[in-house]
């Protein structure tokens, strides 16, 4: 590697079987690899016989490993940036990191691999062509309702990332902003020994989530449902028939706006309305 880089690497989100060829070339070849728990990944390089020096990346101390890292690369070494578990800077540190490198003027390159986000979001059955993804939410019920009530109409699906010891507390919450019968499907510990998937409406899954205590340990992806188009139920239903048809013809927007112009309703419920149905 001649020219000065700063990889991106995904590593395993539970499974080491998914760590990439190419991941494991990476790691073995640069002159530094910034890792966030230098203690937890000294597993998984001992698992690939990785002997690269590591270094600690994490929250509290990225802004200070800044310059060290700058200093390196401007001798040539190429360093890697690793999670514990999954894509880097996905709800975990080094943002501030990547940014720096840039702005200075080398080059950041990813090697994709595992994330809990995705991996979560492609076995769902939810809508997955457009979706929100909220990290984890706040940590005290107040704020963490506040952020669920700004969401309550969002007509995307929404995904989160929550701990064991307030996923109870935070499907409660989402209970409350949401509603019973919001469509809510529970990700837990993906790719590991007790991986589960399960989707229900919203107040049936807070009830089987309290009545299994394995259910509450590991860590989760927290799909839901957008939310549904206002009105649309109350539509005649030859509006909505007229809708269906222009839509099958033209784009959500034009198709919206033709059928305000038939129907006389308005085209921003119109338009509301064929998102959901074109979804």
């Amino acid at each position: 590697m001649s020219e000065a880089v700063l990889y991106v690497v995904a590593t395993p989100i539970g499974n080491l079987a998914d760590m990439t060829p190419r991941a494991i070339e990476v790691l073995q070849s640069v002159s530094l690899i910034a890792a966030e728990d230098t203690r937890h990944s000294a597993r998984l390089m001992a698992h690939f016989n990785i002997k690269t020096p590591m270094i600690s990346v994490h929250d509290h101390n990225e802004r200070q490993r800044i310059d060290k890292i700058l200093q390196l690369l401007g001798q040539g070494d190429s360093l890697a940036l690793i999670s514990d578990a999954g894509t880097p800077l996905i709800s975990d540190p080094g943002f501030v990191l990547v940014r720096a490198v840039r702005e200075a003027g080398y080059r950041v390159l990813p090697v994709p691999g595992c994330s809990a986000l995705v991996a979560a979001l492609c076995v769902a059955g939810l809508p997955s062509d457009r979706f929100i993804f909220e990290g984890f939410l706040p940590a005290k019920s107040g704020s963490r309702r506040q952020v669920l009530e700004a969401l309550a109409c969002e007509p995307r699906t929404l995904v989160f990332y929550e701990s064991p010891h307030r996923i109870l507390a935070s499907l409660e919450d989402m209970l409350i902003c949401f509603g019973a019968d919001r469509f809510v499907v529970l990700a837990r510990e993906l790719t590991k020994t007790f991986e589960t998937v399960e989707g229900r409406p919203l107040g049936e899954l807070l009830e089987w989530v309290r009545s299994d205590a394995n259910q509450q340990k590991g860590e989760f992806v927290v799909l839901v449902q957008g939310a549904p188009a206002p009105g649309g139920d109350a539509f005649d239903p030859e509006a909505l028939r007229v809708l269906d048809l222009l839509l099958e013809e033209l784009p959500v927007k034009q198709a919206a706006a033709l059928a305000a112009k038939i129907t006389g309703l308005k085209k921003n419920a119109l338009y509301q309305v064929a998102l959901g149905r074109r979804e």
